[in-house]
């Protein structure tokens, strides 16, 4: 069995053809990151609008803007718009529609944490950047519903096969 066959990814990519993305940037009761580190539900306190989307946390390589963070029951849900009038963005939205990219992870400072056997509790933090990343320090945290362009892609092709016939 190799590594590929034992990963679960319970979250799916959403971009919609306006560049539109929509996803889960921390997930609640999900267990740790690969680091060990576990934030706490109310730990993003007071997020900043209008949060930069970067690709594979570099600030030179902005490609949108998250324009609703919010903490939920599920954890910090996030929705955003690539700006498409920029080549990059457009590359990067068929690398979220092709499955290339599918994750997120969050940029922050730590204002209060506590120990634990491997990595932190994060009780507090700021926030600054969310970003699109091939692989999150979080396994579960991925931008969410990614078949949903493809199918919709389906059901254009059965529609246009029904009037064909």
């Amino acid at each position: 069995m190799s590594i590929i066959d034992r990963l679960e990814i319970k979250a799916k990519l959403s971009v919609s053809d306006e560049g539109e993305i929509t996803g889960i940037a921390w997930p609640y009761n999900a267990g740790p990151d690969s680091y060990g580190d576990l934030i706490t539900k109310g730990a993003f306190g007071t997020i900043i609008p209008d949060l930069p989307i970067l690709y594979q946390h570099r600030p030179d390589d902005l490609v949108g803007t998250w324009n609703e963070v919010k903490e939920t029951d599920d954890g910090l849900t996030v929705k955003g718009t690539l700006h498409l009038d920029q080549p990059r963005a457009r590359s990067i939205r068929a690398m979220l529609t092709t499955g290339l990219v599918t994750g997120l992870s969050i940029g922050f400072r730590t204002k209060a944490a506590r120990k634990q056997a491997r990595g932190r509790i994060i009780d507090a933090l700021d926030l600054a950047e969310i970003s699109l990343v091939r692989d999150p320090a979080h396994p579960r945290a991925r931008l969410t519903g990614a078949k949903q362009d493809a199918l919709r892609s389906v059901a254009d092709l059965i529609r246009h096969f029904r009037q064909c016939l």
